[in-house]
């Protein structure tokens, strides 16, 4: 693609004008990248050389970005927020096949915080409440990651993950996660007095020896005085 350069125009620093007539590569006044960019790199040290083509919101991609090899082989399709990956990115081989989808969510730098959901710790399936947890990074794989046979298309490999970390239990969807550990901070019961317990075998015989006769009292060593405050 030939780019023909201009500068100090209107309200950009500097910009190019594209082969179709638009201006692209835009620079403001205050030295960010604004609007439509294609960013070129060429071959260097053995690394294949690539294009791209997206958009920059205050220095920062924000939407879809397509990358594309130097003969314009589409290999890679990301999506951008504040700046970092958000949502799914696609990878392709030079011949245009599908090697891997990603999942990734994007954090706001002006505000690292999120709720997510508690779920019942005995039934997964049940929300409980919800939390508001502090989102470490800039951006986090969050979602169903997929893994492609280029040849066959079909799927070789998936992860989950939520917030960075493998999630685990079954989704109903696969970007409708379940958080990694809840932990059950209610008051343990003694199991020892669970409804349906079976009792011992020496009540048992003391109950069937004295079933039908006058309630015996059995001392426990309670006595009847109040007790002193």
């Amino acid at each position: 693609m030939m780019l023909v350069s201009f500068s100090s125009f209107g309200q950009y620093k500097n910009f190019t004008i594209g082969p179709k007539g638009d201006t692209l590569n835009r620079v403001d006044m205050k030295g960010k990248k604004q609007g439509p960019w294609v960013i070129h790199v060429d071959d260097n040290h053995g690394e294949r050389g690539y294009e791209e083509e997206g958009y920059f919101l205050n220095d920062k991609r924000d939407g879809v970005w397509r990358r594309y090899t130097l003969d314009g082989d589409l290999v890679a399709v990301e999506n951008y927020r504040w700046g970092n990956k958000d949502g799914r990115c696609q990878y392709y081989t030079n011949m245009g096949d599908l090697i891997r989808e990603e999942s990734w969510k994007a954090v706001n730098p002006d505000n690292p915080y999120d709720t997510v959901p508690v779920f019942d710790v005995n039934d997964p399936t049940k929300i409980v409440g919800t939390q508001i947890v502090k989102l470490e990074g800039f951006t986090l794989k969050h979602g169903t990651w997929k893994y492609y046979d280029p040849n066959s298309g079909t799927i070789t490999k998936t992860e989950k993950w939520f917030l960075d970390r493998p999630a685990t239990g079954d989704a109903k969807k696969d970007d409708d996660l379940q958080p990694l550990d809840v932990t059950d901070n209610s008051a343990k019961k003694d199991t020892a007095v669970k409804k349906g317990m079976p009792k011992p075998q020496a009540v048992l015989d003391y109950e069937k020896k004295n079933s039908g006769k006058k309630k015996v009292r059995v001392r426990d060593g309670s006595t009847s005085y109040a007790p002193i405050p």
